[in-house]
């Protein structure tokens, strides 16, 4: 059934509302003082003739040898990887350059069968793209594998495609982190503090790039890998941030959008807005993680009623803020617990590693399978934070507080590992205009969502859904997990989609569909 929230969450703004809001009445750009350097590998364009953002032409994208790190397809298919150039400022194509990092695996059926080229993106900001054209692909329906070549591609400033780091990042990669819930005034000065030296940080490491890897620039370099691989329209999945990135290439090239796919959509708010309806529906995901932990005491040890096993919760996460463990602290502890509360078949590994460690005190059941300060996660973070403060303008420091105190009424414990757009209200670019969402296509899109997905709560999905207009909505009920189409392994999802991506069939309505619901104990 509809989940309820225990305390509704305030209305968010949306991208397109005009009306005067808090954070818009104080935003002040701050100046860097000096310039500064990049990481970016900048080629200069000027032999390169200037054309408009929205008509600048390609040479053919030539295709090659992948680097290392991208897996080979399965049964005998092959991968292929090539780059596009594209202007660092798509405002000032005679500038420098980056090489955006493109992957294809050919359509597997006849030239009958044939429907284009479909574009993937796995969310973020910050995700890297190049191996999911292998990774997605062998998930999908295999109709969908016949009729499309599937393009993947790292975003500008992601993985292969001129990656952005921002150094320590306010302390961010600290082991252990300091415990990302202030509570006090003295705590909520430290973390203002740490929010204005990670966007420092930012600005030392990303430089001239600082302001240019928007959504929009990166929407822009779609259609660039669309004309450099000849096809007139740009077909695309996008899952997560990736269907932000969908409606933002539809709101600027929408006589080249195709067939567009949005699953786990990311409603159509401010960043920091969209941070904190998150954080609220984790509040609601975690509540429902006790109870089901509460359904099989004997294995996980940790109370028969939901209030006890919040009280074990409480009191290992309380243990871990006084005594870290070989470097795991409370800012590990919720990361881990916001990695598990997306996914359900997350849920049980997390309980058996706090079991573990409230018998035994080991975190190995706690820490991640690849290390939070590895190259590929500073590569992540620093993206993400550069792209979401450049797609509009961030909130005031004073919001940040008055949202996290907020959230701390909620719940005295909340899971604030996706507050990133706070560190927006000290950027040193900021952005006077949002990414523009949306707009009517020749091709109505499909978007997808599940009911109770805290990752991307629903309502997004609704909102997102009534700037486009034409669009239809599949909602997978009784689902509680991130990510549906070829994922859930839903046949009602999975047909719906496979059907629009063939022939452009949209449901007469919008669609629900039946989930199974959360995953059974085992031996029961």
């Amino acid at each position: 059934m509809p989940r309820t929230p225990t305390t509704a969450p305030a209305p968010a703004r949306t991208i397109h509302d005009r009306r005067g809001a808090r954070a818009r009445r104080r935003r002040r750009a701050t100046a860097t003082g000096a310039a500064l350097a990049s990481v970016l590998t900048l080629t200069p364009a000027s032999a390169q003739p200037a054309a408009h953002p929205a008509t600048a032409a390609h040479p053919p994208l030539a295709f090659g040898p992948c680097p290392a790190d991208v897996p080979a397809p399965p049964q005998g298919e092959r991968v292929e990887c090539g780059t596009v150039r594209v202007p660092l400022h798509w405002d000032r194509p005679a500038g420098p350059t980056i090489a955006v990092a493109v992957s294809r695996v050919r359509a597997s059926g006849t030239a009958a069968e044939r429907r284009g080229a479909l574009l993937v993106n796995p969310g973020g900001p910050g995700g890297a793209g190049l191996s999911y054209a292998v990774t997605k692909r062998a998930k999908l329906p295999e109709p969908v594998r016949r009729a499309y070549d599937v393009i993947g591609f790292d975003p500008r400033g992601v993985g292969h495609s001129a990656p952005v780091h921002c150094g320590a990042m306010g302390g961010l990669f600290d082991l252990p982190g300091a415990d990302p819930i202030p509570r006090g005034a003295a705590a909520e000065r430290r973390h203002l503090g740490a929010l204005r030296q990670l966007a420092t940080d930012c600005a030392a490491g990303a430089g001239e790039a600082l302001d240019a890897l928007s959504t929009a620039a990166t929407a822009r370099d779609m259609d660039a890998i669309r004309a450099a691989i000849g096809e007139r329209r740009t077909h695309f999945l996008g899952v997560s941030y990736g269907s932000y990135l969908g409606a933002a290439y539809a709101a600027l090239f929408p006589h080249r959008t195709g067939r567009l796919v949005l699953d786990s959509v990311v409603g159509p708010w401010d960043w920091h807005d969209f941070d904190v309806r998150q954080a609220t529906d984790l509040i609601d995901q975690r509540r429902r993680l006790f109870r089901w932990w509460a359904g099989d005491a004997d294995r996980y040890r940790l109370g028969e009623t939901s209030g006890q096993v919040d009280a074990a919760y409480r009191r290992a996460r309380a243990a871990l803020a006084s005594a870290p463990v070989d470097g795991f602290g409370p800012a590990e502890f919720d990361r881990a617990v916001y990695r598990a509360l997306a996914r359900t078949e997350r849920w049980a590994p997390l309980g058996d590693g706090l079991r573990d460690y409230l018998r035994t005190g080991s975190v190995a059941g706690l820490r991640p399978a690849a290390p939070f300060d590895g190259p590929a996660s500073r590569n992540y973070e620093a993206a993400n934070r550069v792209v979401k403060c450049a797609d509009g303008p961030g909130p005031s420091p004073r919001q940040v507080i008055a949202d996290l105190r907020d959230l701390r009424r909620r719940d005295r414990d909340p899971v604030l590992v996706g507050l990133e757009a706070s560190a927006c209200a000290f950027w040193h670019h900021r952005p006077r205009h949002r990414t523009p969402l949306g707009g009517r296509l020749a091709t109505p899109p499909l978007l997808v969502a599940s009911e109770h997905d805290p990752i991307t709560p629903l309502a997004g999905a609704r909102a997102l859904a009534s700037t486009l207009p034409g669009a239809r909505l599949v909602t997978l009920r009784n689902d509680y997990a991130h990510g549906v189409f070829a994922s859930r392994g839903n046949p009602c999802v999975d047909r719906a989609v496979t059907g629009y991506l063939l022939a452009g069939t949209l449901p007469a309505t919008d669609l629900t569909c039946h989930g199974a619901g959360l995953p059974a104990h085992e031996g029961r």
